[in-house]
Order: structure tokens, then sequence, then C-alpha cells
């Protein structure tokens, strides 16, 4: 509670003078209009002068406004150095929320977590992302604040999934990238989805088309449980055969797809190769892969001198998807082959 001067009002009149204060500079933000019966009080730092004519001054206890912080770094209060150092970007995931933390602020891990737990509307606990390791791209996570485990719930482009951060591959920042993948795939094509993770890609293509083919392959057995989990959910469990085996396992006998995504994007690049060499003619090979952040003409023609039989290819599209690091981008390459 608090006390302050508070310019009365008729309703009828309360607008204009509600615009002449604003103008003046009195009106007071911290602290909300009272309304009783046929007048409103707007609180003030001063006294008018001279006097809005029509109106009167009271003085008044009452409550102040909390406002909602613009950022998690606004609950925090470190040293001027460290707040430099805050992230500004962070991953919701459901009721999770995890964040790239900077070694030198370690030490305010568990101040970091709490400010985001309280920000967050809705969060139920909060990571420290760590990044992703091994042949399974699994999440280094260290709880920072809040409770429960990491499993959750996700929704994007109007479907929901149940995700694990720290048992399986996802990426929340390639929600566009799924509903692009929907869009370009036709009915009647059989595409691979290789190293899919818990199978986003999979599951957008197979929730929009209803003649499709995919194979998703994964290496994590993990990963397939909860795709599987997921096409169950969504109605599309026939569209999807799934399969814990490698690439260098699953594309001897595999066949030839129309449509291939390989979102392996540290490690593809040795794949491109074999992976090519299975995409039918006429086909597609949708390849991501992190990049240094200055443009290089030449990256597209790298990428395709590593495919087999390079003349027989060329990019139909190139982009930045989003920043992977300080000075790298994850690049999302379309390559046809003719």
């Amino acid at each position: 509670m608090m006390r302050t001067w508070l310019v009365i009002v008729p309703r009828g009149r309360a607008e204009s003078v509600r615009r002449l204060l604003r103008d003046l500079g009195l009106l007071r933000s911290d602290v909300r209009a009272l309304r009783t019966g046929d007048h409103v009080g707007f609180p003030v730092t001063r006294a008018p002068e001279p006097a809005i004519p029509g109106t009167r001054l009271e003085e008044r206890e009452l409550r102040s406004v909390r406002s909602r912080p613009r950022s998690y770094r606004d609950l925090l209060q470190l040293e001027p150095a460290a707040q430099k150092l805050l992230p500004r970007a962070f991953d919701v995931l459901g009721d999770v929320v995890l964040i790239r933390i900077p070694e030198e602020l370690s030490e305010s891990r568990a101040a970091i977590g709490d400010a985001l737990l309280r920000f967050v509307p809705g969060a139920r606990k909060v990571g420290w992302d760590r990044g992703v390791h091994g042949k399974a791209r699994l999440r280094e996570l260290v709880p920072l604040a809040g409770e429960g485990s990491w499993r959750t719930t996700y929704r994007e482009n109007g479907l929901e999934f149940l995700v694990n951060p720290e048992a399986a591959y996802f990426s929340p920042r390639l929600a566009r990238e799924h509903a692009r993948m929907a869009l370009r795939a036709n009915n009647g094509e059989t595409i691979w989805d290789l190293c899919c993770g818990l199978g986003p890609f999979s599951l957008t293509i197979a929730r929009r088309l209803d003649s499709v083919r995919i194979v998703a392959v994964d290496s994590n057995p993990a990963a397939i449980e909860l795709l599987r989990e997921n096409a169950t959910r969504q109605g599309v469990a026939e569209r999807i055969e799934s399969r814990v085996e490698s690439v260098e396992d699953f594309l001897p006998s595999a066949g030839h797809a129309d449509r291939v995504i390989l979102n392996l994007p540290h490690e593809g690049i040795k794949y491109l190769p074999s992976v090519s060499a299975a995409v039918a003619p006429g086909g597609t090979l949708h390849y991501y892969w992190v990049t240094p952040r200055a443009d290089d003409p030449m990256r597209e023609r790298e990428v395709l001198d590593r495919l087999a039989a390079p003349t027989q290819w060329h990019v139909e599209e190139s982009h930045r998807v989003h920043p992977y690091a300080p000075h790298l981008d994850l690049q999302a390459f379309t390559l046809k082959r003719r």
C-alpha cells in the first residue's frame, strides 16, 4: 500500500483527463486508477498546476501495481560483468525450460533457474543445457530449479508431442522446418527420416499426408519408443515404419527413396555419399549442416562434391535455419537429383 494524490473526475470526462495527465507527465503507472460510482480517480505524482477544471484532488492509500518483468534477467541481481553474460534466449518444451549458460555463470546457476521458473508461465522445471553429445545426440541436462522428470508434452504446428530431452533428441528450434518439410512432401512418396530422434519430421508429414510411406531410423531405442508412442497418439502409426538401426546398417538393404531427410548437423557429412546414392532419380535430399556464419558461395559446391555422382545433382535451395553458436549457423540444403 502507498499514499498518493488522486485527481477525481466524472466518468464522462475520464478519458480526456487521463490523456491530459499523461501528456503533462503526472500520471502514475505503479498505482491502479480508483473507480467509485460515477467517478474515476487517477493517481498522480503531484497536484496539477493550475488545477484541471471540473476535478478535485484527494489523497488516498492504494495498492501498488506489480508490473511483470520484461525478461528473466530483470529478476536477477548480479554483478554488471556477470549480467552481461546472461543468455537472452532459452527453450521452452511444454513445462520444461532449458537454457545454455556460460561456465563463468555456473556459481549463479541456482539463481538463474529460480528466475526462469518465476518468469516463464506454467514452468515446472528448469535445466542447464550443456549440449548434445554422443551418437544418440543426448542432451546433458543439469537441474537448476523445479521438480519432476524431464518428460513433458510439447505443442507445435497444431500437433502434440511427448518429448524427453534427456532421453531422445528433439529441437524446438526446428518447428518451421518440420512444417516446411510436410508441405514439400507428396502423397505416394517413399520418405526416409534418418537420425530421426523422436520423429517430428515423420510425425508432421504423416499427419498431413494419408498415402505416404515413411521409414524413420535412429540408433537410440528411447527415441524410437517415443516416436511410436506419439504416432499411436496421433493415429498415424500405420504410415510410419520405425527402426532402431544405424544409418550404416540401414542403407545396404533399404533400396531407394523419393525423399530423404538427414538431420545430423555435425557428422552427417560423412554419410552424404552413401545416402545420396540411395535417392531415386528425380528425388530430393534434405540435409542439415552446422557451418561458419560468414556467407561462402563455395559452401553449396562443397556439399555437392560430397555426393555420389555430383554431376547428377543441383542445389534447389539453401537457407539459414537458426544461429547455432556465436559464430555458427544451422544451414538447410535442399538437393535435387536429376
